[in-house]
């Protein structure tokens, strides 16, 4: 009994660990994304370092507003909601001797939180009872449409590489080569559909100022601040799941294999923060192209080729 305590509590102990260094990367990529901002508008990079906190002022300070005939409750979960998601995904990655929740389907939870992540961005949208909101919700559907589908294949990838669902598996699969050496379009493809959940860069028509927000129109306030913030923690918690599938997870020489993790995460966030303002915005029914006429075929060539050399190998 005080061994099943003592484990217990340094579960808690690690998940409480793990909530802050989700925390703190999020801030981290907040103000990379300042800096890049600032750049952008031709100032020097580091006055755009302090916006989070600049932002988190403002929001705290400003009052709420609302909508007629708005959805409270619906409108509320869908912000709320998005703020949960990141913890439930880092909550299943494998951090060396200990994980939060170590789940025999892992990988499944990518895609499962995905899905929930569709239903939260649209009640964000629907919840306000306004016309950009919604639009900005159907805009959200129908993209992730095209990206669904490549992600489900993608994912499966690794899977097969490893011959298991299992996290830890897949990290211990790629000792010796990584799996984005033999699996770049899986990776690739992997790397959409987080800036996909996250509404974020070339992915963020949901979000886009020719909607005056979109499904962001109408939030204010605390509310707004909790979406905001929630966007990042998916890119951070998104990231952190691509190089435990891809890059070797907690892999990596001399240092902490907890350390590994978080290096890697924090480069793969860096690119995707970057690719806000790198990568044009894909019109919805161009992305649809593109997901179905390219991402797709990508993504069962990629899963084609790993199942082959599966095999070989079996």
């Amino acid at each position: 009994m005080a061994d099943a305590g003592a484990i217990g509590w340094s579960v808690v102990g690690a998940a409480l660990l793990l909530g802050l260094v989700l925390v703190v990367l999020g801030l981290g990529a907040a103000a990379l994304d300042g800096s890049t901002v600032a750049r952008a508008a031709g100032l020097p990079a580091h006055r755009g370092l302090a916006n989070p906190v600049a932002e988190t002022a403002r929001l705290l300070r400003q009052q709420r507003r609302t909508t007629l005939a708005a959805d409270r409750l619906l409108w509320r979960i869908g912000g709320g909601g998005l703020l949960l998601v990141p913890l439930v995904l880092v909550a299943v990655l494998p951090l060396g001797a200990l994980t939060v929740f170590d789940s025999s389907v892992g990988l499944v939870w990518l895609n499962a939180a995905d899905v929930l992540v569709w239903a939260l961005v649209w009640l964000l949208g629907w919840g306000p009872n306004a016309a950009y909101g919604l639009i900005g919700g159907y805009r959200f559907v129908a993209q992730a449409l095209a990206y669904e589908l490549p992600l489900m294949f993608a994912l499966t990838a690794p899977a097969v590489g490893a011959q298991s669902l299992r996290l830890s598996d897949i990290v211990t699969a790629q000792q010796g080569l990584w799996f984005v050496v033999w699996m770049p379009a899986a990776f690739v493809v992997v790397c959409v559909g987080i800036l996909g959940f996250a509404v974020w860069g070339p992915l963020a028509p949901a979000a886009g100022a020719d909607l005056a927000g979109g499904v962001l129109a109408e939030l204010s306030g605390p509310d707004r601040l909790v979406v905001q913030a929630a966007r990042y923690l998916l890119l951070v918690a998104g990231s952190g799941f691509a190089v435990t599938l891809f890059w070797g997870g907690t892999a990596g020489p001399v240092l902490p294999r907890p350390v590994w993790l978080l290096l890697k995460t924090v480069v793969l966030t860096s690119v995707l923060v970057a690719a806000r303002r790198r990568v044009p915005t894909w019109r919805p029914d161009r992305f649809l192209e593109v997901g179905w006429l390219v991402l797709l075929p990508v993504s069962l060539v990629q899963l084609l080729v790993v199942s082959l050399v599966a095999v070989g190998r079996g």
